[in-house]
């Protein structure tokens, strides 16, 4: 599968941190008393996602080898989960190490429902106005399963770094065809995220040894298939 070349000028870091041993209002007030005086910057959304990988799950077996190169294509958009998806937009990631790089394309509107299937979301991919190449990618992948989360929104008083605070994790199975829904599990951790421009990466330190949070390499999408799919992994 082709995929643009990574452009590390305009990339960012995204470092993670998964919490398991506070309570939000701790979290929160944590992140409100740093030195780099986060503030809030958007009101807090549910984010919706439906993740794709090959049959032989590449992606997902990329990510925990720790390869260096590692992707991720999904359909996110906001608000309600299920019923009519009216502003869907395509994003592929590309990572390499800590600095990703993040195309997005919107889509057409579908419904997520019970009959929600491969072909129809493959229908929707052609009936948008997507680049040869991701059309491409698309043609090779199917659904694996989807997420939702309630994220919340902070940025530095500079301006130079962002942090996401995500709660309310929830994982929903999905198939090529017959789709109910009703594989589901849920999370407790909350995973924040400290997000920085590659220019920026010297101030970096300064602002991460700040956090009493611990740095890790969860990802919500490994999350997702291990649970969802156990036999597989």
């Amino acid at each position: 599968m082709f995929f643009p070349p990574f452009d590390t000028e305009n990339s960012r870091y995204e470092r993670k941190f998964v919490i398991t041993d506070m309570f939000y209002p701790q979290i929160e007030q944590e992140i409100r008393m740093h030195p780099a005086a986060f503030f809030t910057i958007f009101y807090p959304r549910y984010i919706n996602n439906i993740y794709f990988d090959s049959r032989e799950l590449d992606f997902f077996y990329d990510n925990v080898s720790g390869r260096g190169s590692r992707k991720k294509v999904r359909i996110r958009w906001y608000s309600n989960l299920f019923g009519d998806v009216a502003k869907p937009v395509l994003e592929f990631k590309i990572r390499e190490g800590y600095l990703g790089n993040k195309r997005s394309f919107p889509l057409k509107p579908f419904r997520l429902d019970q009959t929600i299937t491969n072909e129809k979301l493959q229908q929707v991919f052609q009936q948008s106005d997507l680049p040869g190449w991701a059309l491409g990618v698309m043609q090779h992948l199917q659904p694996s399963f989807v997420n939702r989360y309630l994220r919340k929104y902070f940025l530095s008083f500079d301006g130079l770094f962002r942090l996401t605070f995500d709660t309310d994790l929830n994982y929903y199975g999905i198939s090529t065809s017959n789709n109910s829904f009703m594989e589901h599990y849920s999370s407790d951790d909350v995973i924040v995220e400290l997000k920085y421009d590659f220019s920026v990466s010297h101030l970096a330190p300064d602002v991460s040894s700040q956090l009493s949070f611990r740095l890790t390499k969860s990802s919500k999408y490994v999350n997702g298939i291990e649970r969802l799919h156990p036999m597989l992994v």
